[in-house]
């Protein structure tokens, strides 16, 4: 048996990189998936290539919606609850990377950056989680960062933004434990996305930028979307039923 047939998801960040995978992935273990992105296009595309690998079987639909907006949020949660039924997963994978040392940030990256890696998180959660509660069941993934808990040099606002998601994910935990809820965050290191690919672009010298990218990582090699993808479905799945509050790092050994 697929490890996530009969369950629901909703995904954000969904329209490329690690949330695009994951939805294919949650399709692939028998999972019903909605696709939440600021690019609306993007949802309604990975969702129909999802449906493709169900045989053509309506197992996704795609929505444009901003975390950082309440309404867009709830418009997503609706989509899913009349499409399918209540989420029992919930996947906080929308965020931005904002480059900088600290100090150097300017007031618009930082709120950028907490509002849609923190707030973004924060607006879905008190949407699901509830209806999660009332139904006795659920599990909560939320994408961090090894930039949370160790830091990475010149991403300041990212560091700490991704910091506080661990925050986010152990304060839920503790405060759900009892409820069959579970929480837990996913701490990638380096991951090939077009996000990663675009930074990487637009370096200064992109082929240093490469390098210094992949010497990171003990492993010598940046990390796979699938990769990721295959966690998260752990996590979304019974086999962690005795999981949570737990950040997970996914690596290569840069936390080491």
């Amino acid at each position: 048996m697929r490890r996530l047939e009969g369950k629901i998801a909703l995904i954000s960040g969904a329209g490329a990189g690690m949330g695009e995978e994951i939805c294919y992935r949650f399709v692939h273990e028998g999972g019903r998936v909605v696709a939440m992105d600021v690019n609306a296009a993007h949802a309604e595309w990975v969702a129909a290539a999802a449906c493709k690998l169900a045989d053509g079987r309506t197992v996704a639909h795609g929505i444009g919606g901003d975390v950082r907006s309440l309404d867009d949020c709830r418009k997503a949660v609706e989509l899913t609850r009349l499409s399918f039924g209540v989420p029992h997963i919930l996947c906080n994978i929308a965020g931005v990377v904002e480059m900088g040392m600290l100090l150097e940030a300017s007031e618009a990256a930082w709120e950028r950056s907490m509002d849609v890696n923190v707030r973004g998180m924060w607006n879905l959660c008190r949407l699901v989680v509830p209806l999660m509660v009332a139904q006795g069941r659920g599990s909560v993934i939320n994408m961090a960062s090894v930039a949370g808990p160790f830091a990475v040099k010149e991403r300041g606002v990212y560091s700490v933004s991704k910091a506080a998601v661990i925050g986010l994910t152990k304060s839920l935990a503790i405060d759900h434990v009892g409820q069959g809820i579970r929480v837990n965050a996913i701490c990638p290191g380096t991951v090939e996305t077009p996000s990663w690919h675009d930074r990487v672009n637009k370096a200064p010298n992109p082929d240093q930028a490469l390098k210094d990218f992949i010497a990171r990582q003990p492993m010598g090699r940046v990390g796979r979307p699938d990769e990721v993808a295959s966690l998260a479905a752990f996590l979304a799945s019974d086999e962690s039923a005795y999981m949570t509050g737990q950040a997970l790092y996914i690596d290569g050994g840069m936390s080491m």
